[in-house]
């Protein structure tokens, strides 16, 4: 074979080669792409569901996690600590799910929940048990239900029915626990904050 002749096949193997990678990146790309093309799959309102979910698991974190901070009823505090950690672990199945939608959930409360739980934290005492139980143990769990018994029955995507469906129980159960709470520290009275507690 002649210089001219391995030149030419050189050039022909260098473009061969060119084309490969290049379909190799391209795949690559699509592959990388692929939680996009799920996102575009999910209708927008089951979207809108695992979105307004996050943030209703997460002002319940949050707000427990003041509670138990502030609460002076015990049983305020126990509830607190469970919402901490019953909404936990539905944030975790919540994310993974959402992950394999390709959907991006929010990484805090929504604005109104945000300013519930500053309102809440200016209280103190029997003030705050009450507050808590109200605006935030019965409504936010009653605005949930409502969320979750919605999406149960109206969700297109089988497995984000198959997600509410599964957690509304549980959320039933928060709210019949926080209506119960709720006529227990109304009964309570002004108790006095940490440190000099009524029990």
């Amino acid at each position: 074979m002649n210089k001219m002749s391995i030149r030419l096949a050189g050039a022909i193997l260098s473009c061969l080669w060119m084309g490969l990678a290049s379909s190799g990146s391209a795949f690559a790309q699509a592959s990388a792409a692929s939680p996009a093309a799920s996102a575009a799959k999910l209708n927008p309102t089951d979207t809108a569901f695992l979105k307004q979910a996050a943030e209703a698991g997460l002002a319940e974190v949050e707000a427990g996690t003041l509670a138990a901070g502030k609460g002076v009823n015990t049983q305020v505090l126990g509830f607190a600590h469970q919402m901490i950690d019953d909404h936990t672990k539905m944030h975790a199945e919540l994310r993974t799910l959402a992950g394999s939608k390709g959907v991006r959930l929010p990484i805090e409360p929504s604005l109104g929940q945000r300013t519930r739980i500053r309102l809440l934290s200016a209280s103190d005492g029997g003030s705050f048990d009450r507050k808590y139980a109200d605006a935030i143990a019965v409504k936010l769990h009653e605005d949930a239900f409502k969320l979750f018994q919605k999406a149960a029955t109206g969700a297109s995507d089988a497995d984000v029915k198959a997600f509410a469906a599964k957690t509304l129980p549980a959320l039933q159960q928060h709210l019949q626990t926080a209506r119960e709470l709720k006529s227990v520290v109304d009964k309570e009275g002004n108790v006095k904050a940490r440190g000099n507690v009524k029990q």
